[in-house]
C-alpha cells in the first residue's frame, strides 16, 4: 500500500513538471469526438418550445391541385419538430386544422402570415413557398425521379419580423433522387421528407453525423432536372 502510494504521488509530480510539454495531449482527450461534433443551428428554436408555430406551406396554381404538396410538407415538418426540436404537439397547427380554416376562407389567398397565424394563436409562421418541383415516370417503369425547391422563412406573428434567416429574405432547400421504386405517393412522400430534414436541421445542434442525406441538392439548379 506505501509502494502505490508513493507511486502514485510520484507520477503526479511528473505531470505537474511537465507542464506545456503534455498540454497537447491533454487537449485532445478534452476535445470532442467526430460522432459528438454538431453543427450549429442557424436559429435554435429549441430554446423557444414554449411557442405555437404554423407552417404555412403556399403551393403555386400551375401545381396543379392533384399534387397535395402542402399535406405532405406541413406533415413532414411538424413530426421533425417535434421530435427533433423537442416543440410539443399541441404547439403545432396540424394540416388539417389549417385546412378547415382555409375552406371556410373564400379569400383565403389573400390573408397575411400574420392574419393566418393570429387565427391559430401561432407565436411563429413557417413560411415554405414551393418554387419547383418536378415528378416523372422513367420510361415507363413505375420507378420516379424528382426534384423539389421550396424558400423557407420563419416569421413573428406579432411584429412580422423575419426571424430567420437575417442575411437574405428567405432560405432555398433543394431536393432530389434519380430512382424511387415504390410508387407516385411514396416519391411525394420522400421528397417532402427529404425537404423537411434539410429545413429542420437548421433550427437545432444537428450531429455532424446526421447532417447530410442523399437527397440534398442545395447546389443543383431546377433546370438541370428537366424544368
Amino acid at each position: 500500500m506505501k509502494k502505490l502510494v508513493i507511486y502514485s504521488i510520484t507520477l503526479a509530480v511528473v505531470f505537474f513538471n511537465a507542464g506545456c510539454k503534455y498540454a497537447p495531449l491533454i487537449a485532445i482527450f478534452g476535445t470532442p469526438s467526430y460522432n459528438e461534433i454538431k453543427i450549429p443551428a442557424e436559429y435554435n428554436l429549441t430554446e423557444h418550445t414554449d411557442k405555437k408555430i404554423l407552417v404555412l406551406v403556399n403551393q403555386p396554381g400551375w401545381l396543379g391541385a392533384q399534387v397535395n404538396l402542402p399535406y405532405y410538407l406541413t406533415r413532414a415538418i411538424n413530426t421533425d419538430l417535434n421530435v427533433k426540436v423537442k416543440i410539443p404537439g399541441g404547439s403545432l397547427v396540424s394540416y388539417s386544422e389549417l385546412a378547415e380554416f382555409r375552406s371556410n376562407q373564400p379569400n383565403f389567398s389573400q390573408f397575411s402570415p400574420k392574419e393566418i397565424g393570429g387565427a391559430f394563436d401561432a407565436n411563429m409562421v413557417l413560411l415554405v413557398t414551393v418554387e419547383d418541383y418536378e415528378l416523372n415516370e422513367l420510361a415507363e417503369t413505375k420507378y420516379y425521379r424528382g426534384f423539389l425547391d421550396v424558400r423557407a422563412a420563419l416569421i413573428d406573428t406579432a411584429t412580422q419580423e423575419r426571424l430567420w434567416p437575417k442575411s437574405a429574405p428567405s432560405k432555398s432547400i433543394k431536393v432530389g433522387f434519380e430512382v424511387e421504386r415504390r410508387g407516385q405517393e411514396v416519391a411525394v412522400a420522400r421528397l417532402a421528407s427529404a425537404c423537411s430534414f434539410c429545413l429542420v436541421r437548421l433550427f437545432y445542434d444537428c450531429p455532424k453525423t446526421k447532417y447530410k442525406i442523399s437527397e440534398d441538392k442545395s447546389t443543383i439548379a431546377g433546370q438541370e432536372w428537366g424544368r
